[in-house]
């Protein structure tokens, strides 16, 4: 029988893989209950999955013991959008959801993913790398305000954006707490979209207005903390290549099933990417869902579409 022909009851057990030892287990664990409630509503057999550890024996071992068909992973962070746990369910021979090892991989690391987006010909905005314990210097044309990040960490977390040169170090030592690799990035004044690939086909674009400075942790996961425009409102020509910049960066990194691309179009209405993100969230405010929603896609669709399409990659 064909994948995409597969019905509900030839899905096998599934599990959802959630919670992490990262930074993001929160909003991993809350992800993974959305999506698990969704499934289990779909009348799959369907079981949840904590992730506590990121050791790879005790890992294994784990999810042999559960004798899934199927993996949809809801894990954010290390150990779930790096491509370790993707890695592991292709040793186990298991199905899973989004994209695989190396793409996953590429994706999380926001200094290699630039690198391919800006020798692709994509605009990316101007950064530096600094890496902890060694002696760095920004260059003076980088401008301010600097957005300052750790180069392997989601929802904002490690996140600051400073106007004075003084504060640098602090947010640098500040980034520097979750990762050894930090991108001080130059800020581009303009509007926040992001543009979510389902399945090769690219979502309606959101705006996001937040209602704080930026679009920090608390704006993205606190509800009414931040205004969504869906689809955003833009001018045709525009909202067409702000999509093919998008589904563009999907490809070039491999990506597969779906992803969520994170772009600020510049006052001289040019899209500039931020990042892309292999695992979008999966909660009630997530942005993905809320883009498959404006195209017809309601989120137990979404999630029946994700694990067909884990069947159809393996």
């Amino acid at each position: 029988m064909a994948m995409n022909k597969k019905a509900k009851n030839d899905f096998g057990l599934i599990g959802v893989l959630m919670g992490g030892a990262s930074s993001e287990r929160e909003i991993s664990l809350k992800s993974g209950h959305a999506v698990y409630n969704a499934i289990k509503s779909s009348r799959l057999d369907t079981i949840a999955i904590d992730i506590k550890t990121e050791n790879v024996r005790e890992n294994i071992s784990l999810i042999k013991s559960k004798k899934i068909d199927c993996a949809f992973i809801a894990l954010h962070g290390r150990f779930g959008e790096d491509g370790q746990i993707q890695a592991i369910l292709e040793t186990l021979k298991i199905a899973y959801s989004g994209s695989g090892v190396k793409a996953s991989r590429l994706a999380m690391d926001k200094i290699a993913s630039l690198r391919i987006f800006e020798r692709s010909g994509l605009k990316i905005p101007a950064y530096e790398v600094v890496r902890k314990n060694t002696n760095w210097k920004i260059r003076e044309e980088l401008g301010l305000p600097f957005v300052v990040k750790p180069a392997t960490h989601g929802s904002s977390i490690g996140f600051s954006i400073i106007d004075k040169k003084e504060d640098l170090e602090k947010a640098v030592n500040f980034a520097n707490s979750f990762d050894k690799r930090v991108i001080v990035q130059e800020y581009i004044k303009g509007r926040e979209l992001t543009v979510g690939i389902l399945d090769e086909e690219v979502l309606p674009i959101i705006e996001i207005i937040p209602k704080k400075t930026f679009f920090d942790y608390e704006a993205k996961y606190k509800e009414g903390m931040t205004d969504y425009i869906i689809p955003a409102q833009l001018p045709k020509k525009a909202a067409g290549k702000i999509q093919e910049v998008a589904l563009s960066a999907h490809k070039l990194l491999g990506c597969y099933g779906c992803s969520r691309v994170d772009i600020i179009l510049s006052e001289g209405n040019i899209p500039y990417i931020l990042e892309i993100n292999t695992i979008p969230g999966f909660t009630s405010t997530s942005l993905l869902p809320k883009a498959a929603k404006a195209a017809g896609i309601d989120f137990n669709a979404l999630c029946l579409k994700l694990i067909r399409l884990a069947y159809e990659k393996k």
